[in-house]
């Protein structure tokens, strides 16, 4: 995707050749965009835990770089163990994290020391750029949904697809997951609109999906949470597309917590429901989404929000009395019965134990 007519990956190896790593600092947007550069696995588990990068596929490809940042110094068994464990502790939900290290851990293994450096950066740039031909896949197998629901239209008035939290190309290395069909149906020429749910209280969708959206020429809209069943019953929106950052081998899905109110409010309106998710993203182990551990997360982010004052400073700002406790599940659980189907790199399927092997064969036994 393009800032400002330059093409952005959100992460990426320094072109200086040092090895180091350089994101876009998501927690400076929307009213600054920055670059930041990782040179430790310290830096990278900081980075991951306060979300200045965050998305299940880009969460794996960080914690990918960051196991080459860790190999680079110090390439022996415990040290590596180590950076392991320290990466994984940092999002307990987003199954990629596991996924991407397990993945460059096992190559890894196989090589001694002084040639574990090298390949763990060649195996984390391996990934970097599978990500963007999945989420890119996810696009073209997500586009004819909109193309469908334009045609149902005779052509005439945009396609409304409603979202939540930010699942485009910020939250991937690139192009997106829940937002790859919207950006392929715009550049089809269909006209597509997008419902952002601001999606509190880290405002995901107010910030992220709406800069990304106006940056690429995407007509939206932000909206507060709980608008999205009330434009549902007034026939203001076509279909909705979410992301997911843990789908069960029997297709439930862990997304941004206010997904699951989402869907059953699709479900009474008669709203498709679809959720985009990559391959990684599928947790193989699990076949009953209230298995999969939610974040909890800083009660300081209900209780204040990050936004702009009148002279143009960002900052923090209490919404709640002294005192007041709260609580910060970061995700929620949407059961399969609710979802009308999964877009994958693969196709698209049921939300299901049979729909998800008739893509992934392989996984079955």
């Amino acid at each position: 995707m393009r800032v400002e007519g330059r093409h952005y990956r959100t992460i990426w190896a320094a072109e200086d050749g040092t090895g180091d790593v350089e994101i876009i600092d998501q927690t400076r947007l929307p009213f600054d965009f920055a670059v930041a550069r990782l040179t430790t696995v310290a830096q990278v588990a900081e980075a991951i835990a306060t979300m200045r990068v965050r998305g299940a596929p880009l969460i794996g490809a960080t914690a990918a770089w960051g196991l080459a940042l860790a190999a680079r110094a110090d390439p022996s068994d415990e040290a590596l163990a180590s950076a392991c464990a320290q990466l994984l502790a940092t999002r307990p939900t987003a199954v990629n994290l596991r996924w991407a290290l397990d993945d460059v851990a096992a190559v890894l293994a196989q090589l001694p020391p002084d040639r574990r450096a090298a390949a763990a950066a060649r195996r984390a740039a391996e990934i970097s750029d599978e990500d963007v031909a999945i989420c890119e896949a996810l696009g073209t197998h997500g586009a004819p949904l909109i193309e469908q629901a334009w045609a149902a239209k005779n052509g005439g008035e945009p396609v409304n697809v409603l979202t939540h939290c930010n699942a485009g190309w910020l939250a991937a290395v690139d192009w997106g997951t829940a937002l790859a069909p919207v950006y392929k149906a715009h550049g089809q020429g269909i006209p597509v609109h997008v419902w952002a749910d601001e999606t509190r209280p880290r405002n995901q969708g107010a910030s992220l999906t709406a800069w990304e959206l106006g940056r690429h020429g995407v007509a939206h809209t932000v909206i507060v949470d709980n608008a999205g069943g009330h434009l549902m019953q007034r026939g203001l929106v076509d279909l909705v597309i979410v992301g997911t950052d843990r789908t069960t081998r029997t297709g439930d899905v862990c997304n941004k917590i206010g997904t699951y109110l989402k869907a059953l409010a699709a479900q009474d309106c008669g709203v498709p429901f679809w959720v985009a998710l990559p391959g990684p993203t599928i947790d193989w182990t699990i076949g009953d989404g209230l298995l999969i551990p939610i974040e909890q997360r800083d009660a300081g982010e209900v209780t204040r929000i990050f936004g702009r004052a009148e002279d143009g400073r960002g900052g923090w700002v209490q919404v709640t009395p002294d005192g007041t406790p709260a609580r910060n599940d970061a995700f929620d659980v949407t059961p399969a019965r609710l979802i009308t189907g999964l877009i994958t790199e693969r196709g698209r399927c049921d939300a299901s134990a049979e729909g998800l092997l008739r893509l992934y064969p392989e996984r079955a036994g």
